[in-house]
Formats: structure tokens, sequence, C-alpha cells
């Protein structure tokens, strides 16, 4: 029995806007909190055609503003594309204007490229992420008041924070650090229960938490059948290998990821992205999410669905919701 959530990239299908995208994630947030879901967290991406949520702490403000329980975050702010003192300042706000229901993940990849990652800090110095620490340390110095400087209304206010990751590193450092964990188990599938292992095995109580709490993000879809599903999600595969490729862009429609003139390699890499995938009828994923969640042991299931259509996207939160039929006291909706 765990809690399930929604992290939304807010997708942009072919043919389709950003305005669409959004009031398809206005609806969604509000329909994740009729059904239970804990939390409702967006993604920080740049340059990406296909998605919409470039501005977690904008639309993190509006997604908050139509709701009344669910927590709502980041999944993630990339902080090495921003300065510390501009996100506390940002999710102080939120706190202040939301308290108790804002998440600050963190992650600590740029998520884009140099050139983007630049234009975001107006420096000129190379970015990367290894000085994650000293950055990440900052930022938790203007919640606590012991800042550099005084940030307003950062200093006292107390989102939750979390630290997001693909790989070992952040895993390591939030077991060190005694807080939450989120893995992106939806495009690093191989990595996931390594990470959780070495997060588990790392993890020093705090003041935070007095064990180690994980959730990971897994891409979900749910049809009313196995065919139905299956042609849902592949325009989100040919997308992700669009953008591989260097060709990103929007949610291409079913009809456009059928006759996409696939090599064998491509096909290969299509195949292996899905297969790392929940997708199926109510009765296929539920067996896969108690799988997955069963196997990773974690304390929270985050769901991903992208698809091109936006009213196929709330189906699949009904679907799935109705397809595991479990609502803790709490209200919150869980596997």
């Amino acid at each position: 029995m765990v809690p399930l959530s929604v992290l939304d990239l807010a997708p942009i299908g072919s043919g389709s806007t950003a305005t669409a995208a959004l009031a398809t994630s206005t609806t969604l947030v509000r329909l994740a909190e009729e059904l239970g879901f804990r939390r409702y967290w967006v993604a920080e991406h740049h340059g990406m055609p296909g998605i919409a949520s470039s501005s977690p702490a904008v639309l993190i403000a509006h997604l908050a503003a139509v709701t009344e329980r669910i927590r709502v975050g980041s999944g993630g702010v990339m902080l090495p594309n921003h300065q510390p003192l501009v996100v506390a300042e940002q999710f102080g706000t939120l706190d202040a204007l939301h308290p108790g229901r804002i998440d600050l993940g963190i992650g600590r990849a740029p998520g884009t490229d140099q050139r983007t990652a630049r234009a975001l800090r107006r420096g000129t110095a190379p970015l990367g992420a290894d000085d994650f620490p000293e950055q990440l340390g900052e930022l938790l110095a203007y919640f606590r008041g012991d800042g550099p400087v005084v940030a307003v209304p950062a200093q006292g206010q107390d989102p939750a924070i979390w630290l997001l990751g693909s790989s070992g590193y952040s895993a390591q450092l939030a077991g060190l650090m005694g807080l939450p964990f989120a893995f992106a188990h939806h495009f690093s599938s191989e990595n996931t229960l390594p990470a959780l292992e070495l997060y588990r095995r790392m993890f020093r109580p705090s003041e935070i938490l007095a064990e180690p709490y994980a959730l990971i993000a897994a891409a979900v879809l749910c049809a009313p059948d196995d065919d139905e599903a299956q042609r849902l999600a592949l325009p989100s595969a040919l997308q992700f290998l669009q953008l591989r490729l260097g060709r990103p862009g929007p949610v291409p429609t079913p009809e456009e990821a059928a006759a996409y003139p696939y090599t064998p390699e491509e096909h290969a890499f299509v195949q292996q992205r899905l297969g790392s995938q929940i997708i199926g009828s109510p009765q296929t994923v539920r067996a896969g999410v108690q799988d997955l969640v069963g196997r990773a042991g974690v304390d929270e299931l985050m769901v991903v669905t992208n698809t091109h259509d936006g009213a196929d996207r709330l189906r699949s939160y009904r679907l799935l919701a109705d397809a595991l039929k479990g609502v803790a006291t709490n209200g919150t909706l869980v596997a």
C-alpha cells in the first residue's frame, strides 16, 4: 500500500499549443486531487517544443491556486540553472501562499544544453553539477535564515525539500543529508534498484527524516484494452527517439507515430523504451504497478503519462485510479 502521485511535463501535441497543454494540466491537477493522489509535481525543461513546463514556480503557483489539498511542487528545479537565492525566494513565496502544500524537488543536472544553461544563469563559465552540494547548502541556508543574505520570504518558510536523481550520485547525497529521494525510473529504469539500495544504505537520520523515504517516477499509460494503450504510448516513445536524435519536437499523433519510417536500430530503441513502461488495460496496469512497487520497495509511486491528446491522459489517470481502487484513511490514493 503506497501513495500515488503525478508527474506532469505538460506535453504539447503535434498541431496543438502550450495554451492547450497547460489547460490540460489545470484539469488534471483538479482531477488528481479529486481521485486522491498525494502530490502533483511539474518538471523543468527548456528549449523543448513538446514540453510547456519551462517555469515550474509559475506553474506551481497556478496549480496550487486552483486546488485545496493536494501537495504541489517541482520534479524538479534544476539547481545549476538558477541562483539559489532566486529559488529560495520563489519557493518561500509559494510556501507562504500555500502553507504545508509545497514541495521543492531539486535536480543537479542542467537538463538542457550549455548554451541554454548559460542564458538562464547569464554567465560565461561552464555550467555543470560539480558545485551542486555547495549550491544546495546555500539554498537550504536561506530557509534557515543563515544564508549569505536575508531571503524574504524564504526565511522561516518550510517547503518540503526533495533530492531528485537518475543515478547513484543524488541517491548517496540524499541519504547522507537525510532527505527524501525521488528517482527517475521513467527514463533510467536500469539504475532504479541500485540507486534505491545506495540511498537506503547511505541514509543518516536528520531533523527532516528519521528513516529513508523514496519514491520513483514511472511511465504508466492505461486505456480500455492493451492494444489501444500500446497505440497511444508509441507517440511519446517516438518523441523521445527524436530528442535523442537531436530533433526535439511535439508529441506526434498516433497516426504519425505508426507511419514513421523506423530503421531497425530506431525500432529497437523504441521497443526498449516501451518495455520499461507500464502500458495496457486496467488489469495489465494494475499487475504492472504492483510488480514494480514490490520489486522497488518504494514508499510512493509517481505516475507520468504523456499522450498526444490531453483527453487520453485524463482518461488514463481515471482508469488507473479505478483499477487500483485503494484509498487510505487520509484520502490519499494508494496502490
